[in-house]
């Protein structure tokens, strides 16, 4: 993990900075580039852009976002550790190189057809969406007995998905909520909606690769992005 000195400038004191590091969904271990040299600036007011940083994963060369790197200095100021911008893919490489590359289908076998569970009521939502990951081969799927305050409805050998029954679209913050559950425990995750995605989440979920799936009240999920059109493809 990479080490960079950081001085607060609240009280001059000195310290160590590590790195973060962060699991790219391809799986390679991805660390924000720090720039070295560059001071820290005090933190006193919160904005979505800067909370934030794009970070290219060396393995496989997607662009995500993760966490800005932030140091909180024992004398009370929180810091901003600078990062090294991620230059822009030029054209000949947004060319040579597509946004999407579908995987292969790796199942020994076809799956036999999806059997769904009527949806009349919430948790019939839920039964309904631990089945097709049962369905997708997941391992140890588990229903919470209430919902818990973290809001996840699911969870599995290495993953946790979310369930909305609601009939409004899942917003940008019911995505970006998920995305932290599972970051917490390094894990992948999923979201089922019944009312859809409201048209910043979606475009937060194709970036953060969280499949996103559509349910009917005949409970069969549909895949909504391109994620989501892998998971259904390879399986788990």
């Amino acid at each position: 993990m990479e080490s960079v000195p950081v001085r607060c400038p609240a009280c001059r004191r000195d310290h160590a900075y590590v790195t973060p590091v962060y699991q790219c969904p391809c799986g390679a271990p991805t660390v924000p580039p720090l720039l070295r040299g560059a001071p820290v600036t005090p933190i006193t007011h919160r904005t979505w852009n800067d909370d934030w940083v794009t970070v290219r994963c060396r393995g496989c060369g997607r662009h995500d976002q993760w966490p800005q790197p932030e140091l909180c200095c024992p004398c009370g100021a929180l810091l901003r550790i600078p990062v090294r911008p991620v230059a822009a893919p030029g054209p000949a490489s947004r060319h040579a190189r597509p946004a999407h590359i579908p995987l292969p289908r790796t199942a020994a076998a076809p799956r036999p057809a999806f059997r769904p569970l009527t949806i009349r009521t919430a948790r019939d939502a839920v039964a309904s969406a631990a089945l097709y990951l049962k369905w997708l081969g997941y391992r140890d799927v588990v229903q919470a007995a209430e919902r818990p305050a973290s809001r996840i409805d699911l969870r599995a050998a290495g993953l946790v998905a979310q369930v909305d029954s609601t009939t409004r679209p899942a917003t940008l913050r019911d995505i970006e909520c998920l995305w932290l559950n599972a970051l917490s425990a390094s894990a992948s995750s999923v979201f089922f909606s019944l009312a859809g995605y409201a048209p910043d989440a979606r475009e937060r979920a194709d970036g953060l690769g969280i499949p996103l799936f559509v349910m009917d009240l005949t409970g069969t999920p549909q895949p909504v992005n391109s994620p989501a059109d892998e998971l259904l493809s390879t399986g788990a």
